[in-house]
Formats: C-alpha cells, structure tokens, sequence
C-alpha cells in the first residue's frame, strides 16, 4: 500500500466509527437519535454537517452548511426577492377576490358559489401541506418549489380564463393545491441559502413583505374591477411569476443534505411520501375546515351536519395518530419531530402570533368601514399603519438576533407587545381620534417585526438538516389550521356580540335587516335616530373580537419561554469540549 493512502485517524473519528448506529433501510441514511441521553443539544443539531450527522462544525456553521455553500450578493437579493414574491402572491390570492366577488356572481349568475370561491383554496391548501414536507425532505428544494408555484400559476391562468362558475372553483382549488407548499418552501430556501445566524432578518422581511398581501388584496381587487376586469385579480400572478421562474432558474439553491435521485423515490412513492398518512391526514383537516367554515352561517352548530364533520374530523385524526405511531421515523409528521420541545412550542407560538395578525387584517377594516364610514378601499389604506413599522422592525430584530443570539426575548417581547396593543384595539369606538388609532397599530406592527420569524428560527435551528421540511411544514400547517379556527371564532363573537349589542343599543333598529345589508350598507336602511346606537354596537361587537387577540398573544409570551436557548451567532473560534458541552440547556431537549 503507498504511503500517501495512509492517514491517522483523528479522536472525532475513532468515537464515530465505534459508535452504533442504526440504519433505514429504504434511505441507507443514519437513523435519528430519539432518546434524551444520546440526542446532542439543540445548538449541536442546529450546526451538524449533513455529509457527516454526527460532527460538529467547530465554526458555527449553520444546518446547511455541509458543504460551505451559500448565496451571497445580487443572486441572493434575485432569490430572496423571488420567493417573497412568491409568497405575496399567495397570501394576495386568500383576499384579493373579496372585492370582486360581486361582479363575478353577476357574470355568472352564481350567488349560491360564493363561499366556494374563498373556502376551496383553504382547503386545497390546508389538505396537501403536510405532505408538502416529505416531497421537500425526499426531493430537490429547488425543482419541488418551481413544481407547485407553476401549478399556483396554472390554477390562476385557469380562473382568469374561467368561463363558468364551477370553472372558476376548478382554478382556485388548482391554485391552492400549487401555494400548499410555497410558504414552508421558502423558509426551507432560506435555511439553505444562508447560515443560521443571517435568517433573522431576512425570514422577517420575507413574511412581512408577504403578509403585505392579504392587507393589499381588496385595494387591487377593487382597483381592477372598477377600471378593468376582475380577471386580472388572477392574471397579475402571471407576470409576477414569470420573474420568480427567471430569478429561481440562473441562482443555484444549495439542498440542506444530499437527496435521492427522484425516480428511486417514485419507485417507492407510497412508502417514501407515507401517502396512506396523508390519505388519513387530509380528510381529518378538510372536515375541520368545512366545519369551521359553514358552523353558523349555512348550517347551526350544533346541527347534525356540522356535528357529524367535527366528529369525523376527530376520528380520522385519531386513525392518522396510530398509522403515525405504527410508521415511526418514516411517517408522514414523525412524531419524534413533533415531540422536539422546540418544534411544538415554535408551531404553537406561530399560531398564537399569526392569527391575532389574521384576525386584525379582516376585523380592522370591518371597523372603520361600519364605524367611520370608510369605503373598502380606504379601510384597506388605513390599515397600512402596522405594515412599514413590521417591515422595519423584521430588520431589526434580525440584527439584535445576531448581536445577543437568542430568539426567546425576541418572542417573548412580540407576545407582550402584542397582548397590549390588540387590547388598546379593544378600545375602538365610533369616535376614537384618527391620531389614537394610528398610534395603537404602529405599535401593534412593531410587535409583528419582532415575532413573526423567532418560532421559524428556532424550529430550523433545533432539528437536523433533514428534518427541517417536515418542521416547517408542522408550523405551517398548525398555522393554517389555527388561523381557520380563530377566523371562525372570531366571526362567531362578532355576529353573536352585533345581534346583543343591537338589541341593547339600537332596540328599535331591524337588526336582522342591518346584519343582511353588511358594514358598507347600513346606514342606507338606518334611520338618523337610530344610528348613533348602531355605530356603538358595531364597535363594542368588534371589540370583544380583540379580547380573544389579545388574549392568544398572551399565551405567545408563555409558549415561547420552550423555543429553546439557542445561541444562533456564528462562533468565532474553535468550541471547546466545555463549551459545546453547554450549548444547550435543558430546556433545549425533548
């Protein structure tokens, strides 16, 4: 033997190669390590090297940096810029159809469809997003997010072309099953595309940006039905996609970990994606939505209707439980993942964070339509307050992150901040001064800039480069979920809290006529005397929406204490034994 082959194996490697592990058999890849004795602190996991699971990059390195590959400069400005795009388009289509939809019944003699038009892009959506992530696991990043943003497209091209009601259901249930994985897309792009610790900022900025959408959509919807045609609510995904497509095509997106060759994982589809897991997953979250969707407007709660799609909903979660159990590490949401303390309480404060931002977006304009008689158009202006200040503090939260390295205070502060402004919210009254309410929700977007990346940050820095997609995709999917529910909540207090404050402020008013004439149109059918009355009613019913805010962001302060004690900057020397030793506190682990 020459030589030169010979080589003196170091300490790291004689302890790895005497260390016993176990094997899939479908992936020929390292079981993950489950039990708390053996499973390295969350700072460890956060740093291994996917080409070898068990080292411990001495330079900080982030899940992705395996092979020291990064994006820099302008080709991280094309992709950063693209998939923020991506992601705008996505949550511009859940609201940009809110203003058009009265032109398109008139088109297509379709008024029985409309709960249809806005509900079935949900439920594509909610349905296929946790299989989104074991494509992300098994597939190339890059090739998985152009797959389902030209399916996002196509399904938009089909509605703009819509020629017929049930067309138009057909291209918003194709769109939705294409955004299913656009938002967990992104956030797995960005873990691949620059290290843990330079994600604070620019995950901030790419959600902010987005969450733009849902606050612009009625704008655009009303601006182009009144000067154009509705169809361009759906056309202008066209030729903003096309410059997504362009920028993801020439920037190279570096994968987390080595993937397998795409025809291998059709070969064995059932087994690698778990679809008898998402056969099971998928109806239990569309019976939940449908649920939560016609409960108290087509059907009572407590028919048997709604009844029997709760009760479904919990028996077929129920079987996806034990098929989950049985299938272990290769399920569909494994549940060792989900028993991470980091991932759960990062799904669960993203929920409680994302929808007292949701709930605003629907419940102020609702506000300051009924209660300042403001056009839809101008209650979407008026909401514009919270977003430069959310834009603004996105950056900075993310350069704080980097200076102290720790995402809990940063959670912690959102949560707070939060809890505060949503209930200065609850303050509202036909005469709050314009001064009070533009005070009141930049405070509410700074609290937004500090929080709404943390739980993404700490998820992505707790698991192993491989277990990332299915992580984003529990957070994403509990964040769909949790907002559809809240939503549902939320309007149940509205129209309940309106029929009592109607009653009691207004008795002599038709409160079923004023419910039936909607926000915009009341005071056409309300007699000068009565109005004051119906003002007042409107804004207390609005307000006890925020009571349930305020109250979720609370319970963000709590959850987040179990993100985990990550120090997420990029270490400036070697880690000693000592120091790696303490990378984690015990609050890191299962």
């Amino acid at each position: 033997m020459d030589n030169s082959e010979i080589s003196i194996p170091t300490v790291t490697e004689i302890e790895l190669s005497t260390r016993p592990q176990t094997r899939d058999a479908s992936t020929d890849l390292p079981a993950r390590e489950n039990s708390p004795s053996t499973r390295p602190s969350l700072a460890q996991l956060s740093h291994r090297s996917p080409s070898n699971p068990g080292s411990t990059p001495q330079d900080g390195a982030s899940a992705c940096d395996g092979t020291a590959q990064h994006v820099t400069g302008l080709k991280l400005l094309a992709l950063a810029s693209s998939i923020t795009l991506a992601v705008f388009l996505v949550m511009l289509d859940t609201s940009i159809i809110a203003t058009a939809i009265p032109r398109i019944t008139d088109e297509f003699h379709s008024l029985n469809d409309v709960g249809w038009y806005i509900s079935i892009y949900q439920l594509a959506s909610a349905a296929l997003q946790p299989l989104t992530g074991k494509i992300y696991q098994k597939l190339s990043t890059k090739i998985s997010f152009l797959a389902f943003f030209a399916v996002f497209e196509i399904g938009s091209l089909i509605c703009g072309l819509a020629t017929s009601s049930t067309m138009l259901i057909v291209g918003r249930a194709i769109a939705g099953i294409g955004s299913a994985a656009l938002l967990n897309g992104a956030l797995i792009i960005i873990a691949c595309a620059v290290p843990l610790e330079k994600r604070p900022a620019l995950t901030g900025l790419m959600m902010g940006v987005s969450q733009l959408g849902v606050v612009v959509g009625p704008l655009l919807g009303g601006a182009f039905t009144t000067y154009t045609t509705w169809r361009w609510c759906f056309y202008i995904n066209l030729p903003i996609g096309a410059f997504v497509a362009v920028a993801l095509f020439v920037v190279e997106i570096p994968d987390q970990f080595q993937k397998q060759n795409p025809w291998s994982v059709l070969r064995r589809l059932p087994r690698e994606l778990d679809l008898v897991g998402f056969a099971l997953m998928a109806p239990a979250a569309v019976q939940l939505l449908l649920a939560l969707q016609f409960g108290g407007d087509k059907f009572a709660w407590g028919s048997p209707t709604i009844i029997g799609l709760f009760c479904g909903a919990g028996g077929t979660f129920a079987a996806w439980f034990l098929w989950d159990w049985y299938r272990g590490d290769d399920a569909l949401i494994p549940l060792s993942i989900i028993k991470v303390r980091a991932v759960w309480a990062g799904a669960v404060t993203q929920f409680f964070l994302l929808t007292t931002v949701y709930t605003a977006s629907f419940f102020l304009p609702l506000y300051f339509q009924a209660a300042h008689g403001a056009t839809a158009m101008m209650s979407g202006v008026y909401v514009l307050a919270s977003i430069l200040p959310q834009l603004f503090m996105a950056v900075v939260a993310g350069a704080l992150v980097e200076r102290t390295g720790y995402v809990i205070p940063f959670a912690m502060l959102a949560g707070t901040i939060g809890a505060v402004s949503n209930g200065l919210y609850s303050t509202f009254s036909p005469t709050t001064p314009t001064a009070q309410w533009v005070v009141y929700q930049v405070l509410n977007g700074i609290g937004r800039g500090f929080g709404m990346q943390m739980p993404v940050l700490a998820v992505q820095a707790a698991l192993n480069p491989a277990d990332i997609p299915i992580g984003m995709s529990v957070v994403v999917f509990t964040q769909s979920l949790g907002i559809a529910i809240v939503l549902a909540a939320s309007d149940t207090i509205f129209q309940t809290s309106l029929v009592s404050e109607l009653e009691n402020k207004a008795p002599l008013a038709d409160a079923a006529a004023i419910l039936r004439a909607g926000a915009t149109h009341f005071r056409d059918i309300v007699s000068y005397r009565d109005l004051p009355g119906v003002l007042v009613a409107y804004s207390v019913a609005i307000d006890r929406v925020f009571y349930l805010t305020a109250g979720l962001a609370g319970l963000a302060v709590f959850t987040s204490l179990f993100l985990g004690w990550v120090d997420v900057r990029k270490k400036q020397g070697p880690a000693t034994d000592v120091e790696q030793s303490h990378a984690g506190s015990p609050a890191d682990k299962h």
